[in-house]
C-alpha cells in the first residue's frame, strides 16, 4: 500500500447508505433489534445486577445507538477527530460495561467498533484503533490463542472486506452518475443539432423568401414613385410601403427565431435597450440578472415588442417606461406609456401579427400571467412567467 492509501478516506458515495426498499429496512431494523436484545438478555439475566442497573441499560443502549449514528454521519462528512472521538466514547462505555459485569455488551461494542473503524476511517487511524479494541477483546474473552487469532483475524478481514465492498459500490455509483450525465449531454447535443438543422431549413426557405420579397417590394416602390401623382398611385404606393415594412419586420422576427434556435440570443435586458433605442423610453432592470429559459426569454421579448408596437400605433410620441424584474423563481416585465386612455379591444392585434391575446395565451401556457389595460396615466402591460 502506498502513502495515499493509508491517508485517504473511503469516498462519500461509499460511506452513504444505498437506497433500500421499505421491507428491506424493516428486516434490517428487526435484525439489529434482535442482536441488541440478545446482548442485553445475556448481560442482565444472570441475577448479578440490581433493578436500577437493569433499568439504566435501555438508556445506555440508546446513547450508544445515538453515538453510532453520529459516527456514521461524521465519517460520511470526512471529519476525522469527531469520528475518532465518538469511537473512543463507545470504547469507554465498553470498559465501563465490563467493569459493571456486562462482558457480553463490552465484547459486542469492541468488535463493532473494530469493524466499523476499518470500514469507514482512513487506515492510518483505523488500524491502531482496531488493534487496541481487538486486544481488549482478546484479553476479556480469555479463550485459547488459536480461537483468539481466528476470531480477531476474521473481524479484521470482515471490516476490510466491508471497506472494499463499499468502495466498489461507491465506484459503481459514480460511474452510473457519469453515465447519466453523458447521456444527458448526448441528448442535449442531439437536440442542439436538430435545432440547428431546423434553423438552417428556416433560413434557407423563409429568410431567403422574405429577403427576395423585400427586394421586389423596394423595386416596386421605386417604380411607382416614378409615376405621375394621383389618388390610385398614392394608394398603391401606401400598400407597397406597408407590405415592405411588414416583410422587414417578418425578416427581423425570423432572424430572432433563428438565433433562439441556435442558442445565440442576446440577453433580454440588452434586447430591450435595443428595442427602445431612438425613442422616448427608459429601461430599468431590477434584481440579479441571470440566464432565462428559452421559453421565458421569448415570452418577454414578444410581449415587449407587442406593447411597444401598440404604443407607436395608438399613442405615438408617448413616453414609455420598461421595467424588467428578476424574481427568485420568475421574471416580470412591465411596459407603461404616458398616452391617453383607449379601449382594450383596439390592442387585440398589432401590425406585426402578434396580438396581446396571443401573448396572454403564451404566458398561460408557461404557467404565467399577462395583464393589459389603462391606468391613471396611460396604458400598462404586465407579464410574469416562471423562470
Amino acid at each position: 500500500m502506498n502513502r495515499a492509501t493509508w491517508l485517504s478516506w473511503p469516498s462519500r458515495e461509499a460511506l452513504t447508505k444505498p437506497p433500500r426498499t421499505g421491507l428491506r429496512r424493516l428486516i434490517q431494523r428487526m435484525v439489529w433489534a434482535a442482536v441488541v436484545c440478545g446482548l442485553l438478555w445475556d448481560a442482565f439475566t444472570d441475577g448479578r445486577f440490581t433493578l436500577w442497573q437493569v433499568a439504566v441499560a435501555p438508556a445506555v443502549t440508546a446513547g450508544c445507538a445515538a453515538m453510532a449514528r453520529a459516527f456514521f454521519r461524521t465519517t460520511r462528512e470526512h471529519r476525522l477527530w469527531p469520528s475518532v472521538g465518538l469511537l473512543l466514547l463507545l470504547t469507554v462505555v465498553a470498559f465501563l460495561s465490563l467493569r459493571a459485569g456486562a462482558g457480553a455488551l463490552a465484547v459486542g461494542l469492541w468488535c463493532g467498533c473494530a469493524v466499523v473503524a476499518l470500514g469507514r476511517l482512513p487506515l492510518f487511524a483505523a488500524v491502531p484503533f482496531t488493534a487496541v479494541t481487538l486486544l481488549a477483546y482478546a484479553v476479556t474473552k480469555g479463550d485459547g490463542w488459536l480461537t483468539t487469532v481466528i476470531t480477531t483475524g476474521s473481524l479484521c478481514l470482515g471490516g476490510y472486506v466491508l471497506r472494499l465492498d463499499a468502495e466498489a459500490r461507491g465506484a459503481s455509483q459514480r460511474l452510473l452518475t457519469q453515465e447519466r450525465a453523458a447521456r444527458n449531454a448526448e441528448a442535449g447535443a442531439a437536440a442542439l443539432a436538430e435545432r440547428s438543422r431546423i434553423a438552417r431549413e428556416i433560413h434557407d426557405v423563409l429568410a431567403h423568401s422574405l429577403s427576395a420579397q423585400l427586394v421586389h417590394l423596394e423595386a416596386a416602390r421605386l417604380l411607382i414613385e416614378r409615376e405621375p401623382s394621383g389618388e390610385f398611385r398614392d394608394q398603391v404606393l401606401e400598400r407597397v410601403v406597408a407590405a415592405r415594412s411588414m416583410a422587414r419586420e417578418g425578416l427581423a422576427e425570423t432572424r430572432q427565431a433563428l438565433s433562439a434556435l441556435r442558442g445565440e440570443m442576446t440577453p433580454v435586458e440588452d434586447f430591450l435597450r435595443q428595442l427602445v433605442s431612438g425613442e422616448p423610453a427608459e429601461v430599468s432592470v431590477v434584481g440579479e440578472t441571470r440566464e432565462l429559459t428559452a421559453e421565458a426569454s421569448q415570452a418577454v421579448r414578444r410581449v415587449a415588442q407587442e406593447a411597444l408596437t401598440n404604443t407607436r400605433k395608438h399613442a405615438p410620441g408617448a413616453a414609455v417606461t420598461v421595467r424588467l424584474e428578476y424574481e427568485p423563481d420568475a421574471v416580470a416585465l412591465q411596459v407603461r406609456d404616458s398616452g391617453g386612455r383607449r379601449p382594450a379591444g383596439e390592442l387585440a392585434v398589432s401590425g406585426s401579427g402578434y396580438g396581446l391575446v396571443g401573448m396572454r395565451e403564451r404566458a398561460e401556457l408557461l404557467g404565467g400571467t399577462l395583464e393589459a389595460g389603462p391606468d391613471e396615466e396611460g396604458f400598462v402591460v404586465s407579464l410574469r412567467v416562471p423562470a
